[in-house]
């Protein structure tokens, strides 16, 4: 059978997004089938979206078939779509994700020269709880060392409803070494992105991400929005202001307040494709 798929990006993290009524069961097996660059369509995820009694949800396979609790990048690409495709009449709406509702606002541009979309997303709290991402840790984590064999890096817990580990260190040349190191690293419950991230200037940040489940991807929304966390609770980054986290795909723009208040993330979402693929 044929089953529909729409190709989405923003920043250069790609997806196939599909819907669960038209759709057949999106299994481990088939994501990383689809998502594989060379023998499927290619991407960096699978997004599952549509209605549940009227709500617009989605759900996230990672490339490697695992399932992340969330996706920033993912979570505009689903918004842009559902509008695309006439699922919400209105360009603010919530969506429900394995990690909470978030609110989403799409204003129609051209982005970098292409018809698109900027999507301001009002992202869940951020964490600073160590035990909601390590194991055997109680109280914040933020700037702390941590062991690597004979050496150690300071990294920054952080949850966005999915575990993130943040380091400033300079660390250049060693990135593809250390991602997989961190993520899989027993200390982490479920594992856990790896964001490298160096202060450009103030309230100007560069990341690189190592996302679990994936690998090094163009860009990382909950990322960022772990990093800018771990610049304004280490005295990196101000408060209440925009913060620009420049990944390799391009830039995100976020706004971090009080502990305990959502996050703000903008950026980019575009159309890439439709197309069927046979199953």
């Amino acid at each position: 059978m044929r089953y529909p798929f729409s190709k989405y990006e923003g920043l250069g993290n790609d997806f196939l997004v599909v819907e669960q009524a038209r759709f057949a069961e999106v299994t481990p097996q088939l994501a990383a089938q689809l998502c594989d660059r060379h023998f499927g369509v290619g991407g960096d995820g699978v997004l599952i979206t549509g209605l549940r009694e009227g709500r617009p949800f989605m759900l996230v396979v990672n490339a490697d078939g695992s399932r992340p609790e969330m996706c920033g990048n993912g979570l505009r690409c689903v918004a842009l779509y559902l509008a695309d495709r006439g699922l919400v009449q209105d360009d603010a709406f919530e969506v429900a994700t394995e990690a909470g509702p978030h609110f989403v606002r799409i204003t129609r541009e051209e982005v970098d020269g292409k018809q698109g979309a900027n999507v301001q997303v009002r992202m869940r709290h951020a964490s600073l709880e160590a035990e909601d991402v390590m194991s055997a840790q109680h109280g914040r984590f933020i700037d702390q060392p941590f062991a690597l064999d004979a050496n150690s890096v300071k990294l920054s817990a952080v949850s966005m409803g999915n575990p993130h580990a943040v380091t400033f260190d300079a660390l250049e040349g060693q990135h593809a070494a250390l991602g997989p190191r961190i993520e899989k690293d027993a200390r982490f419950k479920a594992g856990a992105n790896v964001g490298f991230a160096h202060v450009r200037g103030k309230d100007d940040l560069d990341l690189v991400v190592w996302e679990r489940g994936v690998g090094f991807t163009l860009a990382c929304g909950t990322g960022a929005c772990a990093a800018a966390v771990a610049a304004v609770e280490s005295g990196r980054a101000t408060r209440h202001a925009p913060i620009t986290v420049r990944l390799p795909g391009g830039p995100l723009t976020i706004k971090v307040g009080e502990p305990g208040t959502p996050i703000e993330m903008t950026g980019p979402a575009r159309r890439v494709f439709d197309g069927e693929i046979d199953l």
